[in-house]
């Protein structure tokens, strides 16, 4: 019997998504683990999520980093398991996590690119996005 070692709900995904732009840089700041365990106790799209999955969830992107085209293989997980309606609030999850800690690096950077491509985010709701994220984590 083969196990599905990959099958993510909806709140995985976003976790996901938000531990990979943390990840992105190679340094996990602790600012940033905080933001993402804030944000999955207080939204309500995380109602119910069960606390032990970020770990699990962080486990799979490091795997996936790991690998040559884990990065094309982490997307196309949040292709197939994440509603399209969640796109926007998976993008807005993962800029909040990269502007905890009060600066962008240039991975950062090209990975929030290459989400809002892969995600289908328009230019200008990005933009609204971004600036929101800014705002919130202004010093």
């Amino acid at each position: 019997m083969t196990e599905i070692t990959h099958s993510m709900t909806p709140p995985d995904c976003l976790v996901a998504m938000m531990v990979a732009v943390s990840a992105s840089d190679e340094n996990l700041r602790t600012t940033e683990l905080v933001t993402i365990e804030r944000i999955v106790n207080h939204l309500p799209v995380f109602k119910g999520y069960d606390q032990d999955r970020i770990r699990t969830m962080s486990q799979v992107v490091f795997d996936l980093f790991a690998e040559e085209d884990g990065l094309d293989a982490l997307f196309g997980l949040i292709r197939e398991n994440l509603p399209e309606r969640l796109n926007e609030t998976a993008y807005a999850l993962a800029c909040d996590v990269a502007a905890a800690d009060g600066e962008l690096l240039d991975n950062e950077i090209r990975l929030l690119e290459e989400m809002r491509f892969e995600l289908n985010i328009s230019r200008l709701s990005a933009a609204a996005i971004e600036r929101g994220a800014r705002a919130r984590h202004m010093s």
